[in-house]
């Protein structure tokens, strides 16, 4: 299969490293605005060529969306007005609604599949894409009865390939979730870094002090701006929502800790302790996970 990807960072990337190592694609043609992204991308193997995106979607039978979100919207469209009918699209956004609402009316909208894999690092640019960066992890589908059999079944092949399992939500459903278990720990690992560093002028302090729980707990800190603040402006009402209820517990902590009542403050830990056996009820499933779950029915 001839797959044209645009966007050559640590998602793209590690997309065409898979189907690459999977055998689903056959030449692989990458496009990204960053002139360094993509002769990295080049240097490293991770696509066979490099072409300005009129060339790249001509003669391909995939094309692989993993720009940020704030750019989804309009190039959907546009590449679906453009492309042959032959032609699968996938994109792989951390927001779905607007990018769906946009091309619900498109007349190619079947060649369309709307997919958000839950997978990532804090690093950024083709130097960070990897084999195996998806595998067992979740893979999103939004309207998946809006896209047609045939391009189920490419994309089926991609997801096998990446070693997702793949669920199914509305897009509307997917920004809210994803606001509270995703957009909200970066918003506050961002700020968390922002607090230290501007506390600790000191930066020897912070390098001798801080410990593996702080290391871990502003792990996302490190994370792009350029990809994260489009996803922030795009699910901005979910995550606005997500931010007050934080706050909230946030004051309410506060607020028991200038009391000095350690009986509350303890009774709070000890109810947030419970995220604990969810993540062990998440990670027990996903050993127990051996098949890709498939977008089409035989």
């Amino acid at each position: 299969m001839r797959v044209t990807v645009i966007g050559l960072g640590l998602i793209g990337g590690s997309i065409a490293i898979d189907l690459r190592k999977s055998g689903v694609a056959t030449r692989l043609t990458g496009v990204d605005q960053n002139d360094d992204h993509a002769s990295e991308a080049l240097r490293l193997g991770i696509v066979d060529e490099i072409k300005c995106l009129d060339e790249a979607i001509i003669n391909t039978d995939l094309i692989i969306l993993a720009i940020p979100v704030s750019a989804m919207v309009g190039a959907i469209g546009d590449l679906l007005s453009r492309v042959t009918p032959e032609v699968t699209l996938i994109d792989m956004g951390s927001t779905k609604a607007a990018i769906c609402k946009s091309i619900r009316l498109q007349r190619n909208r079947g060649q369309f599949v709307a997919a958000h894999p839950i997978a990532g690092t804090e690093n950024s640019g083709p130097g960070a894409a990897f084999s195996g960066l998806f595998n067992k992890k979740t893979l999103i589908v939004c309207e998946k009865e809006l896209s047609s059999y045939s391009a189920l079944r490419v994309a089926d092949k991609v997801f096998a390939a990446m070693g997702v399992k793949t669920i199914f939500m509305e897009p509307v459903a997917h920004d809210r979730h994803v606001a509270y278990v995703s957009h909200l720990s970066h918003v506050s690992s961002f700020l968390l870094g922002q607090t230290v560093m501007d506390i600790e002028k000191d930066e020897k302090n912070i390098f001798d002090l801080a410990g593996s729980g702080f290391a871990s707990t502003v792990r996302l800190a490190k994370s792009s701006p350029d990809m994260w603040a489009p996803i922030f402006e795009q699910n901005v009402e979910y995550l606005s929502q997500a931010l007050l209820e934080y706050i909230m517990h946030l004051q309410r902590f506060h607020y028991h800790l200038m009391k000095g009542d350690s009986k509350e403050i303890h009774r709070i830990m000890t109810e947030a302790n419970e995220i604990r056996r969810v993540l062990a009820g998440i990670e027990l499933k996903d050993e127990k996970t051996n098949n890709v779950e498939s977008l089409i029915e035989e």
